[in-house]
């Protein structure tokens, strides 16, 4: 189990156990498609439609990383034209919880407190 309680600060960012899933996770793309991922399997094309100002080249990059790091599975259909699916795999699902989470925190203090200016 992880301990929380740490009786100093960090020796380096390294230490903090946050910065490994910031890794895997962060970035300006891959959070937003993990989250259209978690609504339901999408296609290539239709992930770069749902992401406005992503450059092709960029999602293709990030769509190899999250496969990667095993947070989504690409499904290729030997089919003319080709067809490419992507959905989160069993390690990624585990992170719908804390993109909730986020989601939430994000509207409560970010976009309500904008509203609100």
């Amino acid at each position: 189990m992880l301990n929380l309680e740490n009786k100093g600060k960090y020796i380096k960012a390294n230490d903090c156990p946050i910065a490994a899933t910031i890794d895997v996770i962060g970035g300006k793309w891959k959070p937003i498609i993990i989250w259209l991922l978690i609504q339901d399997v999408k296609r290539f094309g239709e992930l770069h439609r749902s992401i406005p100002g992503i450059a092709l080249k960029v999602m293709n990059r990030q769509l190899k990383e999250l496969e990667a790091d095993g947070i989504i599975i690409r499904t290729a259909y030997p089919e003319v034209p080709p067809r490419v699916e992507y959905a989160l795999s069993e390690k990624g699902k585990t992170l719908t919880d804390i993109m909730k989470s986020l989601a939430l925190w994000s509207t409560t203090n970010i976009l309500e407190s904008e509203k609100a200016d």
